[in-house]
């Protein structure tokens, strides 16, 4: 295990390996804690410490991020960050919320032309791995005395690489301009096209048809001709698209772009701003040529290892590789909705109002068609409802609270308007019933014996 050490102004030094000895100063008062991850104690007898150069090595990922810290004679970390994968399902989930709580009360005119994206703008999925890259070099610059920073960019070339897994030749020249929408005035038209009018899933002819995509049922939404399929209307259902349905599992035709993407749209923005916000030399290095170092020293292919063969520096004594993945540490989600619950009459089975809809997934499509399940809802078991969170605590699930002389885990917050007040008044909600059979207490009846931090790196086994 790896202890970063800072002096008593905070001013990094040379980690240690000597837990016993970090343990025995932690118990003598001699150290306190500094940091929890990467963990760093700063020693309250010393003025100053002694450094030496160590660099670090960033091997830069959109799903995994690769870093190794490093001197001429130990490696000090060697570790794998994997960043969130659903910012942009978060976005769009509170872009819907708002827009509902915005014409709920009253009308209110749209405000969408009113907002103007700055230069440099970047989509919040991007930014936020952008960020998370800049953000591991500023957090270890903080404990270390890093040199230099080393970073593995590269240009990809997304037309080459499709027509290779295709078995395709690879374009050359006017290739690049004749792609599969070449002369084709819109992208509905060119699937079409391909697919002969005609449905993917029943071969039907002459119907009304759908633009479908495939891999929605793993989040894949891209626009890109291998994810999308034509389908009628008789196919393209909200049955059909449910676990268990006729498209849920269908494979694209070729994978998604999108890390490709990523590191052509930020790699020089990673540079440039780890270089702004550390003041060091950041040198950047190819892919290539990680692979051919990779390959002489004769390691697996990881990431941890990819980013070890970067940069000027080779110790004999390495770290074990560790994972983490990065986590919320705040629900800023302020409205939730449950769905109703009905009985089905066919099968006496309880199932939500989304699976006993209309079916329609279009404005267009008449609410009383074939597809309409409604006629099937028998008794109304729980009722629907909506929920908007209007204070915050500093309970999070897990933090421990003290009621009616029993200590009980937390499982969440939510808020509640009192009827005869007015105000807002704050449960906590249990995970287990307290004695009195109660599975949930108000705010000023309990008493706090532990609350959780959540770190923003979870470790991964």
């Amino acid at each position: 295990m790896t202890i970063f050490t800072v002096d008593r102004h905070g001013r990094p030094g040379m980690p240690t390996f000597n837990i016993k000895k970090v343990r025995r100063l932690l118990k003598e008062g001699r150290a306190e804690v500094f940091r929890r991850r990467p963990f760093t104690v700063r020693l309250l007898y010393a003025e100053s410490l002694s450094v030496q150069p160590v660099e670090m090595c960033i091997d830069a990922g959109d799903q995994h991020i690769g870093v190794s810290v490093k001197s001429q004679k130990h490696e000090y970390t060697h570790a794998q960050f994997d960043p969130l994968q659903d910012e942009k399902q978060r976005h769009d989930d509170r872009r819907r919320y708002r827009r509902g709580r915005r014409c709920r009360k009253r009308y209110r005119k749209s405000r969408f032309d009113n907002r103007r994206r700055p230069e440099g703008w970047l989509a919040p999925a991007v930014r936020h791995k952008k960020d998370l890259h800049v953000g591991l070099a500023a957090m270890f610059m903080e404990v270390c005395p890093l040199t230099s920073v080393t970073v593995e960019t590269g240009s990809f070339d997304t037309q080459a690489l499709e027509a290779i897994e295709k078995g395709a030749p690879v374009p050359e020249g006017p290739g690049y301009q004749r792609g599969p929408r070449y002369r084709m005035e819109t992208l509905r038209a060119a699937v079409f096209y391909r697919d002969g009018h005609t449905c993917r899933l029943c071969g039907g002819k002459g119907k009304v048809l759908r633009v479908h995509h495939a891999g929605y049922w793993k989040g894949d939404h891209s626009d890109r001709m291998g994810n999308l399929l034509t389908l009628c209307t008789d196919c393209h259902t909200a049955a059909n698209h449910k676990k268990g349905g006729s498209l849920y599992g269908l494979v694209p035709e070729s994978l998604p772009m999108k890390g490709a993407a990523f590191i052509n749209q930020v790699r020089y923005r990673i540079v440039d701003e780890i270089r702004e916000k550390t003041g060091l030399p950041v040198y950047t290095t190819w892919g290539s040529a990680t692979k051919a170092a990779r390959k002489s020293l004769c390691v697996r292919k990881t990431h941890a290892n990819d980013a070890f063969v970067m940069g000027s520096f080779r110790p004999a004594h390495r770290c074990r590789e560790q994972a983490f993945r990065k986590q919320r540490r705040n629900d800023r989600q302020l409205q939730k909705f449950y769905d109703a619950v009905y009985t089905d009459i066919r099968d006496g089975k309880e199932k939500a109002g989304q699976d006993l809809s209309c079916g329609r997934t279009n404005r267009r499509e008449p609410r009383h068609s074939a597809k309409d399940l409604r006629p099937y809802r028998g008794h109304k078991v729980k009722k629907g409802f909506v929920t908007v969170r209007r204070q915050r605590t500093q309970l999070k699930p897990g933090s421990r609270v003290q009621y009616g002389g029993e200590v009980l885990v937390v499982h969440g917050t939510h808020a509640r308007r009192n009827k005869k007040t007015g105000k807002v008044d704050t449960n906590v909600e249990f995970t287990h019933p307290a004695k009195d059979g109660r599975k949930s207490a108000d705010l000023k009846k309990v008493t706090v014996v532990r609350a959780r931090y959540i770190n923003a790196w979870k470790p991964v086994t």
